[in-house]
């Protein structure tokens, strides 16, 4: 028997329709990179910038990461790719009015960030074929997505969660001057984020109310919903790694820090993929013990009340009244360099076994209500 016909074949999906393109493809040339070759196969599916989906070769795949400063992207003239449910599911390629390179896959890892992806979408869709995947259903990437949403569940669920204001396309069409005193009621700074973005991308920090109209306008070219976070003062941002467990019990990492080496900047999309000196990632994060602890039981229950799957990192505030959750992202940066690989290399298991493990927890998920 072919070691091909032994492995389990995963499908690959990146790229996606949002602002967040070029990191998902960039996460998927470092999951590419780091997969074990003996145990899986890898079936790349790209979705380019206006939602088409095409394959691409594992071995174009292997070439995505950072050139010259330049991110990579999925590129339009590859064969077009569409998802042919069955048992097992295939994808293959369009030609014409014809299906031709058909490969049937046994779970999809879905690299998307941001708006049509990590959203519940495409989970939706692979519910709906059939398909295990890695990661959270529909409704935790979802609610995860929105910070809004997000931030409702956990209070609700007695997390500690800062104080923060919504404001909706109609708020911000009907009632401006009202959306604007909510927002200046909030202490100073803010930070003015869209509701459904990441990376960082559309954020402003607001240091007085003057700031804030520019501000809302900014965040509302990536999503017609943006949300108002009340910042903190004297915090260090904490960030833990999360990884579900077949047994059901979460797993933790070592916390990490992210240091940013001027008090008025704050981790930007640059800070976070691109070459910087303005930033320092500490893995592990230095804080005493009993923070440590704090921070690990405060992420795990997050990933438990959330209902999350798969994979997660929590973002902490630590602040001389506690520790804060700042956000849930369900499907974080992974490339060998973000944060998430980072924390479990630290903590003694290093980018292949975490990927391993993410497609064990998928292969073992029943299909269906769960």
């Amino acid at each position: 028997m072919s070691m091909s016909s032994t492995r389990t074949r995963v499908l690959l999906v990146f790229g996606g329709a949002s602002s967040e393109h070029q990191i998902s493809c960039l996460t998927a040339g470092g999951v590419a990179r780091a997969i074990d070759p003996q145990r899986f196969e890898v079936i790349g599916v790209g979705i380019t910038s206006d939602g088409d989906w095409v394959r691409i070769s594992t071995d174009e795949l292997l070439g995505y990461e950072v050139r010259d400063g330049v991110l990579p992207s999925v590129p339009t003239d590859r064969p077009r790719a569409l998802l042919v449910p069955g048992t097992p599911a295939m994808v293959a390629s369009v030609a014409g009015e014809c299906l031709t390179d058909q490969a049937p896959f046994d779970v999809a890892f879905a690299l998307l960030h941001g708006p049509f992806g990590e959203d519940g979408t495409i989970q939706g869709l692979f519910e709906m074929a059939g398909v295990r995947y890695v990661g959270s259903g529909v409704a935790a990437s979802a609610i995860g997505m929105d910070k809004d949403l997000m931030k409702r569940s956990m209070a609700s669920a007695g997390l500690p969660v800062g104080p923060w204001e919504t404001i909706t396309d109609s708020d911000w069409a009907t009632d401006r001057d009202g959306c604007l005193a909510r927002a200046a009621a909030l202490s100073f700074p803010v930070f003015v984020k869209p509701a459904r973005g990441g990376s960082s991308l559309g954020i402003v920090k607001v240091d007085d109310p003057r700031g804030l109209p520019a501000a809302i306008d900014e965040a509302r070219r990536f999503d017609p919903k943006v949300v108002i976070e009340q910042g903190f003062t004297g915090f260090r941002e904490i960030e833990v790694a999360v990884l579900g467990g077949l047994d059901g019990v979460p797993r933790v990492s070592l916390p990490g820090e992210i240091r940013m080496h001027t008090a008025d900047a704050f981790y930007d999309f640059d800070a976070k993929y691109l070459p910087t000196d303005q930033v320092s990632l500490d893995v592990p994060a230095d804080l005493d013990a009993e923070t440590i602890a704090a921070a690990r039981e405060l992420a795990g229950r997050t990933f438990s009340v959330m209902g999350v799957e798969g994979l997660a990192r929590v973002d902490l505030f630590a602040t001389a009244e506690g520790l804060f959750v700042n956000e849930l992202n369900t499907m974080p940066g992974f490339t060998r360099t973000s944060m998430f690989p980072m924390m479990w290399a630290a903590t003694g298991v290093e980018y292949p076994e975490v990927i391993s493990a993410l497609i064990e927890l998928a292969l073992a998920r029943p299909l269906g209500l769960r």
